[in-house]
């Protein structure tokens, strides 16, 4: 974030990535929902935003790139951002993605640290898209496992950003590649708080746990689950496969919202009302410094 002016500061952030789905206009889908969903987390708007292209263009139709930009496009156009421009190499293997800028008033900004003791805490969408995602990639996920994860990755993260900005929050994230564990652990690791999260609320595909029970983990999983392991512990009870489902490397996720125990109730109503169906109270903020609990 670079302040402007005392009423003005912008939000710059870039992401891209592989594809993670075979339909090229579903993966350009996404990856602008992804690239959106940093300023979304601050409680900003996005308004210009330019892509970024890897295509090898000696292996691949050019029409595949066509298809990407085309659903790329139309989620920019859906958000209300303007395509100003980009740039593209020719590249061994195909990425694609955004760099965005996005307004706010300096005082609105939402950071992911400010959470309080007491707040409760509100996932947005449900967990397990990693997982899924490896399972595409064996040829394991059925069609209706593959809609079901793709309509959730498509899905932007703006309503639910314009309504904690009307509500009032303490503190956001959004769940990306680091996991739920790995982005909780981001929220507290100023030692100020911990979190206790309770694993039968959680939203979760289904399939995710059909997965995530027979081993099908991305290497993603063990990597965050080492580098937090410390600041993270589970109480006796909890299945094995929580850890997976809480580690997994998330692609264009939900949002953690930590909220005012008060307020948590009428937020989730109003996210329920937008149609984020899926978003659930999966916790509080504790005064157990820079520690989570799964119960």
């Amino acid at each position: 974030m670079y302040k402007l002016t005392d009423n003005l500061a912008i939000i710059q952030t870039v992401d891209y990535f592989t594809p993670i789905v075979d339909d090229p206009y579903a993966f350009g889908q996404i990856a602008v929902a992804n690239a959106l969903s940093d300023v979304y987390a601050m409680g900003g708007k996005p308004i210009p935003a330019m892509n970024i292209v890897c295509f090898p263009s000696k292996t691949m139709d050019i029409s595949v790139l066509g298809e990407i930009l085309s659903g790329g496009l139309d989620k920019l156009k859906e958000a209300e951002v303007t395509l100003v421009g980009g740039h593209s190499v020719d590249d061994l293997e195909l990425k694609y993605g955004l760099s965005v800028t996005g307004v706010i008033h300096p005082e609105k900004v939402i950071l992911n640290s400010g959470a309080k003791p007491g707040d409760k805490l509100i996932l947005t969408k449900p967990l397990g898209t990693g997982i899924i995602n490896t399972a595409i990639k064996a040829n394991m996920a059925d069609a209706d496992a593959v809609a079901a994860v793709t309509e959730q990755m498509t899905m932007l993260n703006n309503k639910a950003s314009e309504i904690m900005q009307e509500i009032g929050v303490h503190a956001c994230t959004d769940v990306t590649g680091f996991g739920l564990l790995g982005h909780a652990c981001e929220m507290i690791q100023s030692g100020e708080v911990g979190l206790e999260i309770d694993h039968t609320t959680l939203p979760i595909f289904p399939k995710a746990i059909e997965f995530a029970q027979m081993g099908l983990i991305p290497a993603g999983t063990y990597r965050n689950r080492d580098f937090r392991s410390a600041m993270v512990n589970f109480a006796s009870g909890v299945p094995d496969w929580i850890s997976d489902v809480l580690f997994d490397p998330q692609t264009s996720g939900g949002l953690i919202i930590s909220v005012s125990d008060e307020k948590a109730q009428t937020l989730l109503t109003r996210l329920h009302d937008a149609g984020l169906i899926q978003s659930a109270i999966i916790g509080k903020v504790t005064n157990q410094s820079g520690q989570i609990m799964v119960q």
